[in-house]
């Protein structure tokens, strides 16, 4: 069965060419092939090595680290796919970079996110599909449809056979920004809910100030969107220990990991730290306490749904 919009056809770039063959595989299709290089002085080319006129494309590509160069090959492969007549293109984009700059906070400051969106506009994408981006506003800056995925129900049953071994466990939001992702999180394990406050002096270090909720004698799980430097986690759990929790985890749906992260986590007071596959991690870094799971069936569903015109609701529930 065939929409209007033609056959499905998924293309991706560099930036995550295992998550792509995954959400292929789930679709039960091949991935069409289209080579990304650079020529020497840096520039991107692409060459898409088959036909899309009239097709239903979709680009998979997160433009996660090196973010301005996944992020110029979505563009270039997009504007590609429309001047080749596909029949609609839509930007999968797991992990939407630069979403952390989604409005200003001081005189003389880009709203960063709202650019990119209106980059990815003017390529010629007609739908865009992401996963928890940073803010939910920013589905707002976008003149075309937005498909907002969320992986809490995934990492969720994760910590399933954890509480049902131990149900003294509570779910910890890092910041007061966050107690709704934590609610929404705490609400699939039917648990409490605990907040830090803390403010941050400045980017990347954070300074805990109260724990809000009881985590005394409790397995206490952090949940977040982001985990860039990994400081605010490693500092929560280091106060969650201090304040009496028995074991501390944390999750989060991205995995920036940038610097020392991995090493600051490997080091930390933290039993596991569980991600998912929208940001992939590199090998030498999987074999300590950091564990992946894959969001990639929930993108395939959505995938097909939106090929088919179809509500993907179903992805939520």
């Amino acid at each position: 069965m065939a929409t209007k919009e033609g056959d499905l056809k998924v293309i991706s770039g560099n930036s995550s060419p295992e998550f792509a063959k995954k959400v292929c595989d789930h679709l039960k299709i091949r991935e069409s092939v289209c080579d990304v290089n650079h020529f020497s002085d840096g520039e991107i080319n692409v060459n898409i090595k088959e036909t899309v006129r009239g097709s239903d494309v979709f680009v998979i590509q997160p433009t996660c680290s090196p973010v301005n160069d996944n992020l110029m090959e979505l563009l270039i492969i997009i504007d590609a796919l429309k001047r080749a007549s596909a029949g609609r293109v839509n930007a999968v984009i797991p992990y939407y970079g630069y979403a952390r700059q989604d409005r200003k906070t001081k005189a003389r400051e880009p709203i960063t996110a709202k650019l990119i969106a209106d980059l990815i506009t003017a390529a010629g994408a007609d739908r865009v599909v992401t996963m928890d981006l940073h803010a939910g506003q920013i589905q707002g800056f976008f003149d075309i449809p937005l498909d907002h995925l969320t992986a809490g129900h995934r990492l969720s049953e994760y910590f399933e056979p954890i509480v049902e071994k131990d149900p003294e466990c509570v779910i910890v939001s890092p910041d007061l920004g966050g107690v709704t992702r934590a609610r929404n999180f705490a609400n699939h394990l039917n648990l409490p809910i605990a907040i830090i406050e803390k403010r941050r002096p400045k980017p990347n270090v954070s300074e805990v100030m109260n724990i809000i909720g009881d985590i005394k004698g409790k397995r206490a799980v952090l949940i977040d969107d982001i985990i860039d430097t990994g400081g605010t986690m490693v500092k929560a759990a280091e106060t969650l220990k201090a304040k009496g929790a028995k074991a501390v985890y944390a999750c989060a749906t991205h995995g920036v990991l940038s610097g020392e992260a991995v090493e600051r986590i490997e080091n930390s007071e933290i039993e596991e730290f569980i991600i998912t596959d929208t940001i992939p991690l590199p090998k030498e870094k999987s074999d300590g306490k950091i564990k992946v799971v894959s969001v990639s069936d929930l993108f395939a569903t959505a995938v097909k749904r939106i090929h088919y015109n179809e509500s993907i609701s179903v992805v939520f529930d």
